[in-house]
């Protein structure tokens, strides 16, 4: 069983910057598929960026690119979210979820961080 809790939300201006983490617990992220998925108030949810387990290649969704950038912090064992030049279209509550393999569903789960971008 993989245990992930997400940290780092906050309330930020337009144009800032933030940091999510998602320490996971059971294994070790390395071994892990894992993304960032974001749900804002009354849409459905969205892939943000996922980071595969056999390559470590990455995708973003195309509203993010360029300005967020994912990554594993192996001695940490997080993945991370840095999120820059931040929108107010950004907000929304942001999840970790991790899977064993490249493909399939989303097995775990964490409980979402707010992230709140003002103008």
């Amino acid at each position: 069983q993989v245990q992930l809790v997400e940290s780092g939300g906050g309330l930020v201006q337009a144009g800032g910057s933030l940091t999510l983490s998602c320490a996971a617990s059971g294994r070790t992220v390395s071994t892990l598929a894992m993304g960032w998925f974001r749900q804002a108030p009354g849409k459905v949810q969205e892939t943000v960026a996922v980071i595969s387990q056999a390559s470590s290649n990455t995708y973003y969704t195309d509203s993010v690119k360029g300005r967020f950038t994912t990554s594993r912090d192996n001695a940490k064992n997080t993945l991370n979210l840095q999120m820059n030049s931040l929108k107010p279209e950004d907000t929304g509550v942001y999840y970790c979820a991790a899977r064993i393999s490249d493909y399939g569903r989303w097995e775990f789960w964490g409980q979402g961080t707010q992230v709140a971008v003002s103008t």
